[in-house]
């Protein structure tokens, strides 16, 4: 399954009262592994953003004048997207966000999100598998062991990439991860500014690189192996 853990950042929070996105990140997961794709912009809201937002996550109206508007960003977006399962916190939040900007659009192909992908909500998630306990991102975070020291305010693509280590954790453990070297993801749709020191998942390691013992080191334990059944009368460990 092709999954894009998604995460947005907006003006304000509801886009019926004339708020818009201004920054999405994701990141794709195929097989429950991290493959290094992700689409990440900044977007100009075409409109001021709230105090109250700026204070969470830190994206001032300055910062995104010279950023393009949704339109501009929207095909390539609808199209790292189409077909997979989005893995969201707060889902409707965000789909609702974007099914906004859809109709502000108006490309008659990208009607709304759900015509496109499937969505699964991982607030929902950690709400019924630990019910009565906090289930924000941090809370999960701090709950499943995920670094998230590098979260002094909310980001789009960091939090996208932090969700997705909990989500992985959350139904039943990561299976290929790994930092990056760099710090810089391999494929399409990072922009500069903000982002700085988001950790990244390697793509393309090579496989580890197997090494075999010498004919010395398994008479070595060979011998070994000899003296401590001689002295124990048998032996746990096999000869080489």
């Amino acid at each position: 399954m092709r999954q894009i853990v998604l995460d947005t950042e907006t003006t304000g929070i509801d886009p019926k009262q004339g708020h818009r996105i201004i920054e999405i990140g994701c990141v794709e997961v195929v097989g429950r592994k991290l493959t290094g794709r992700h689409f990440h912009k900044y977007i100009n809201p075409e409109r001021e953003v709230e105090q109250e937002a700026i204070n969470v996550h830190g994206i001032t109206n300055e910062f995104l004048a010279d950023k393009p508007v949704f339109a501009q960003v929207a095909e390539e977006f609808m199209a790292f997207i189409e077909g997979a399962q989005l893995v969201i916190h707060n889902a409707a939040f965000d789909v609702g966000h974007i099914d906004n900007e859809l109709g502000k659009w108006g490309n008659p192909r990208w009607k709304n999100t759900a015509a496109h992908c499937s969505v699964l909500d991982t607030l929902q998630m950690a709400r019924e598998k630990h019910p009565g306990q906090k289930n924000n991102l941090d809370a999960l975070c701090k709950r499943y062991h995920v670094d998230n020291s590098a979260r002094d305010l909310h980001g789009a693509l960091l939090d996208a990439e932090i969700l997705a280590d909990v989500y992985l954790l959350m139904t039943g453990g990561q299976t290929d991860l790994a930092l990056g070297q760099d710090g810089q993801n391999s494929n399409k749709g990072s922009d500069s500014g903000l982002t700085t020191g988001i950790r990244r998942i390697a793509s393309g390691r090579q496989p580890g690189r197997i090494i075999v013992a010498s004919e010395a080191e398994v008479a070595g334990h060979n011998a070994l192996m000899e003296s401590v059944e001689k002295a124990a009368g048998h032996s746990l460990w096999p000869k080489g």
